[in-house]
């Protein structure tokens, strides 16, 4: 019997309506889809009509302009994409940027990076429930700061920022904002038009789509300029060189569809499901559920278990398919371990409580049935493993 899958936050099973589609897409000769998008020719133009369809679908979602959608590998490449692309165009104006210590590996190491080329990283350290205080990033901003980099939700611990306050300081101190919103998006509304943020990076495969393709939002009016990654083409306006994947996109396209009817559906089901396990945690007792029990999102959440042995519980838990970590760092197995989450430690948890962590994240075809069965071992297992532990 196959383990519960509770790791949402790491990828998400493709939904079969955006299978069933991409699989249209990836015809041979007898179909008519196959063209390179870039070709001035019958197959060619289905090709990129099909991406542009795509395209207006992702930006439908988060409510931007599609000119402003530029195709990806992943978010990881989208914040690569807009950090070094607008440190690298900007830097002129300044070198100073603003990060905080819990994002995602792709912007901490691309931080990182850019500090070895003389740019300076400047780090906000987020209170004991995981959330950035305004106030406080405000403080940073210098005449030389270029940009602020941020995530929408944590893909760990699951908080939410404040991006539209966050956003309009930026705006008024005149610092371009980027924002990861590979967790949140078709989780939570975006809306591109009223929030004042210049980029916002996107997965696909965190929202029921296919590996392998994300996208970077980047603003157009007034228009922003960025130095891009790769070179070698002219497509995507120059910005992003090299033959656009077409049934990749088109799943995107189709996931980010689906997600704008479905999502408060999927939010209020999910929400259920989740206070359930919630309510449980009191039966169970002596667990801490890290981050904001208010700003978080409907599908995740980070526990620790105070009097538990690590390696026990884990291990008790084969039944059961989760994370103790991100995945970007972490190792290949039904529960990763091997590394300490330094979300955790910046939110101020001691090594004991990192260490007993889990990571739960519930997703769109988690059934209420499954968590019934969540429940059950999560109460069995925590009681054998006490009882053994007072013998």
């Amino acid at each position: 019997m196959k383990p519960i899958y509770l790791d949402h936050m790491s990828t998400t099973p493709i939904d079969p309506r955006v299978r069933e589609l991409m699989i249209a897409y990836l015809g041979g000769a007898e179909s008519n889809t196959f063209g390179n998008a870039n070709s001035p020719h019958y197959y060619g133009y289905e090709a990129k009509n099909a991406i542009e369809l795509a395209r207006e679908k992702v930006a439908s979602l988060v409510h931007c302009d599609p000119l402003g959608i530029v195709w990806t590998s992943g978010a990881t490449e989208a914040n690569n994409l807009a950090i070094k692309g607008i440190a690298n165009f900007y830097q002129r104006q300044g070198r100073h940027i603003i990060t905080s210590t819990i994002e995602h590996k792709s912007v901490i190491e691309c931080c990182q990076y850019l500090a070895t080329q003389g740019f300076e990283i400047s780090y906000l350290k987020p209170s004991s429930d995981g959330l950035i205080d305004p106030m406080q990033l405000e403080k940073l901003i210098r005449r030389d700061t270029i940009l602020i980099s941020l995530m929408h939700a944590n893909n760990e611990i699951g908080t939410i920022q404040k991006i539209e306050k966050i956003g309009a300081i930026a705006q008024a101190r005149g610092v371009l904002f980027h924002v990861d919103a590979a967790q949140s998006a078709g989780k939570i509304p975006l809306d591109l038009k009223k929030w004042p943020i210049d980029l916002m990076s996107f997965s696909a495969h965190k929202i029921y789509g296919p590996k392998g393709i994300g996208a970077l939002y980047i603003r157009t009016n007034p228009r922003l300029h960025l130095v891009p990654l790769l070179h070698g083409g002219t497509q995507e306006n120059s910005r992003r060189a090299g033959t656009l994947a077409t049934h990749q996109i088109v799943g995107m396209g189709e996931a980010f569809s689906i997600a704008q009817r479905q999502m408060h559906e999927d939010g209020l089901r999910q929400q259920y499901l989740i206070e359930k396990l919630k309510n449980a945690l009191n039966d169970i007792g002596n667990v801490s559920i890290n981050g904001s029990t208010k700003h978080r999102l409907p599908h995740n959440l980070n526990l620790s278990f105070a009097d538990l042995d690590h390696e026990l519980l884990v291990g008790a838990l084969k039944d059961l398919a989760i994370s103790t970590t991100s995945a970007c760092y972490a190792s290949p197995s039904h529960v990763r371990t091997n590394q300490k989450s330094y979300v955790l430690k910046a939110i101020g948890l001691g090594d004991d409580l990192i260490n007993n962590s889990l990571r739960i994240s519930i997703g769109r075809f988690t059934t209420e049935a499954e968590m019934e069965q969540v429940i059950f071992h999560l109460k069995q297992t925590v009681a054998s493993l006490r009882k053994n532990h007072e013998k």
